[in-house]
């Protein structure tokens, strides 16, 4: 229920933002100042869209600062869902008052349109990006497993094409549907435009709604940490700023969007002025929209046996192949539909925002600041920024092109053309190769990196060394029969740094209760769970050496944190036979995560022990 909710917000959410970035401009260059004089009309498109730019890189400011106000958000409902709903619902209506050449001002009086315009759109932005930011910065909230956030990510983007390139499909048939029944012409006119816009709108008030039924955060260790202080803006930016992970990926995903949004911006006027074959634009949804069925599925299944990083190279170098074609062979149908299909085959979207996620537990660990949502806010302060460059570049080549108003693709030269080509697919194809560059040579963090980044937080959260409890002593037996070790006989590298405790290689895959008490928390990945008996003994059971990568593959628990449990009792089976053909050590590891406060510890000789058998007595203060 959960990943179905997440995903659908992404259907409506993909297709409002298609709306915003791609289809408004085109409906401003050809329909919005329908009414008025070409020269007058070119005007007015050069002001509108140099505004759109100007309000959107300017609001890049404020971006941090929307990922700031949701990261301190406190609700009954989290801290995400009150700004999804909030920010979509407003973003909406005041999309469908654009549209609406905001009730007729910009054929009527283009001064106080322009007024309200800005002022109208700032807000919109705004609250757009309250809904984008809370909506993406969810994904570390449902779960801190790596795969896990690639399979949210991977629905979230499944249908985010299907929404994306839904449009592409439905644009021209639906604008001139309703054109037609308000005017009686077959053309692309106000009256569908508004339309187009309504449906669009209103599909993305229900995803969002469903979104926000059906999720729910997680409430864990390491978010519960976190979510006790307050962050400002000075901390954010700092933390922003000192991790070098985000930085290269957000850079890399820069030049790739950049370039993506381009293209995807361009190829409506491609098809109705280059190749005068308007009706066959709905070939790049349709194709878009295949590719997206096999690509998204595919990613979390390739990315079991391909590291996401080569996945990200796959997808760079199928877009370098389809630019390629667009600048060569143009006038082949045939092969510019396999152009289409290459340019969609990326993984650089789901590369991105999962590396961006994975680099919150990194910041974290890092710097001591954990902002899920100030984090991935960078990813839609990037879409925005390439967002407001793409319309700025498609208003100039539609106006320096002749393709505005009534043009069509008789009206072409030479010359135009040749301009047309270069902005639309030299400048991407040079992008495209500067972000693999960027994106092979600079980020590192992998999957397996970030898993041991999580144990490692996992482990320094889960030691308080000022808290203090009851004082007394505690019985401790072996949680699993096996071989009794020291922990100075585990290899240098697993050896813990704090604490003091006892290893036992198992004969066994049963853990059970060494002592009555409480079970604290369990890591994401299972390996770990932390213990506190009814005396003040604090432990933790580590199960394996390097398990950690198993990401909770054969592990079984059976109890839920915060409960009281009885010495003796089955926790938990893992998988002994698994751990080993997988390359790691099953060794169970008890450790006592306050040694200040032991006042009696006993040596450990190695011998053979039953679970349920007395280790030891452990006196704390």
């Amino acid at each position: 229920m959960s990943r179905f909710s997440f995903a659908m917000g992404n259907l409506g959410h993909a297709a409002f933002y298609g709306l915003l970035s791609n289809y408004f401009i085109i409906f401003v260059t050809s329909g919005l100042f329908s009414g008025l004089p070409t020269a007058i009309a070119n005007k007015l498109i050069y002001l509108i869209t140099t505004l759109i730019v100007v309000v959107r890189v300017a609001e890049i400011a404020i971006d941090p600062l929307i990922g700031n106000v949701v990261d301190n958000t406190h609700s009954k409902w989290g801290k995400f869902k009150p700004w999804i709903l909030a920010g979509t619902v407003i973003s909406s209506l005041l999309m469908i008052v654009l549209f609406t050449g905001i009730f007729g001002l910009a054929n009527s009086n283009w001064v106080l349109f322009s007024i309200l315009f800005v002022i109208i759109f700032v807000t919109l932005d705004v609250f757009y990006s309250f809904s984008d930011v809370s909506y993406w910065g969810m994904v570390p909230a449902l779960s801190e497993d790596s795969r896990e956030r690639g399979v949210y990510t991977s629905l979230g983007n499944f249908t985010g094409t299907i929404g994306w390139n839904g449009l592409t499909i439905i644009v021209v048939p639906l604008v001139t549907y309703f054109t037609f029944k308000a005017t009686g012409k077959q053309e692309e006119g106000p009256s569908g435009w508004l339309a187009f816009a309504v449906i669009i709108s209103l599909l993305t008030i229900v995803c969002m709604f469903i979104t926000a039924i059906g999720t729910q955060e997680k409430d864990n260790l390491i978010r519960r940490a976190a979510n006790k202080k307050k962050t400002s803006i000075k901390d954010v930016l700092m933390a922003l700023a000192h991790n070098d992970q985000i930085l290269w990926a957000s850079l890399g995903y820069f030049l790739f969007s950049l370039a993506n949004v381009i293209t995807n911006g361009v190829l409506f006027y491609f098809f109705k002025f280059i190749l005068d074959k308007p009706a066959s634009y709905s070939l790049v949804g349709v194709v878009a929209t295949i590719v997206s069925f096999c690509t998204s599925p595919l990613y979390p299944i390739l990315n079991k046996f391909i590291p996401r990083k080569w996945l990200f190279t796959i997808g760079q170098v199928c877009m370098i192949l389809s630019y390629i074609i667009f600048i060569f062979f143009s006038n082949n149908l045939a092969l510019l539909i396999v152009a289409i299909a290459l340019l969609n085959f990326s993984f650089a979207q789901l590369v991105t925002v999962l590396t961006l996620t994975d680099a919150i537990e990194y910041g974290q660990l890092k710097n001591g600041e954990r902002n899920e949502a100030v984090t991935l806010a960078v990813r839609p302060m990037i879409d925005k920024l390439t967002g407001a460059f793409s319309n700025g570049l498609v208003s100039f080549i539609a106006v320096t092109c002749g393709m505005t108003g009534a043009a069509t693709a008789a009206d072409m030269t030479s010359a135009s053309i040749h301009t047309f080509k270069s902005f639309a697919f030299i400048i991407p194809l040079v992008l495209a190769i500067l972000a693999l560059i960027v994106f092979d040579k600079k980020v590192t963090l992998t999957e397996k990196k970030h898993a041991e980044i999580v144990n490692q937080l996992q482990e320094k959260l889960s030691v308080d060394p000022t808290s203090t409890g009851k004082a007394g002593t505690t019985e401790v037996d072996a949680p699993v029969t096996g071989q009794l070790k020291p922990l100075s006989s585990l290899p240098d590298d697993f050896v813990p740094q704090h604490g003091e405790g006892f290893a036992i290689k198992p004969s066994e895959g049963k853990i059970y209760a060494p002592f009555t008490g409480t079970v604290r928390f369990t890591f994401t990945t299972k390996h770990v769970l932390g213990m506190v008996s009814d005396n003040g003994l604090e432990a933790l059971i580590h199960i394996g050496l390097g398990t950690v990568n198993l990401r909770g593959e054969g592990f079984n628990s059976y109890y839920a944190d915060g409960q009281q449990v009885e010495k003796g009792q089955l926790l938990m089976d893992f998988d002994r036979e698994l751990i080993q053909e997988r390359g790691y050590d099953d060794t169970v590891i008890v450790l006592f995560t306050q040694p200040q406060r032991l006042l009696h510890f006993e040596d450990v000789t190695e011998h053979a022990v039953k679970s349920g058998e007395e280790i030891m007595q452990v006196a704390v203060k």
